[in-house]
């Protein structure tokens, strides 16, 4: 299981293309598919781990709202991640996280 609090980048992009899942409001789940691990191209020193963001893709409708969602995979469990959707692309919606 991961904690996010210390995760790095890299043990996310052993899970980059695959499938994570959260709940909808609607009683129903949602597949994101982790599309891009980015990490930070510059480093403070004092920071207990070097900064990245991740992309996700899931289906154009419904857009997920900016906010804490709790995504679901079996190697993580469930991570609270905080997600803001950056707009489609010709696949469907990308959200992004960033974590400091």
């Amino acid at each position: 299981m991961f904690d996010i609090g210390t995760a790095a980048h890299t043990e996310f992009e052993t899970l980059l293309n695959q499938s994570f899942t959260t709940g909808l409001a609607t009683d129903g789940t949602l597949a994101l598919e982790l599309i891009e691990v980015l990490p930070q191209t510059h480093h403070d020193a004092a920071a207990a781990r070097r900064g990245f963001s991740l992309i996700f893709r899931g289906p154009a409708q419904p857009v997920l709202p900016q906010q804490i969602h709790p995504l679901l995979h079996a190697r993580t469990g469930e991570l609270p991640v905080f997600l803001v959707p950056i707009g489609p692309d010709q696949h469907g919606m990308r959200y992004e996280a960033v974590f400091g």
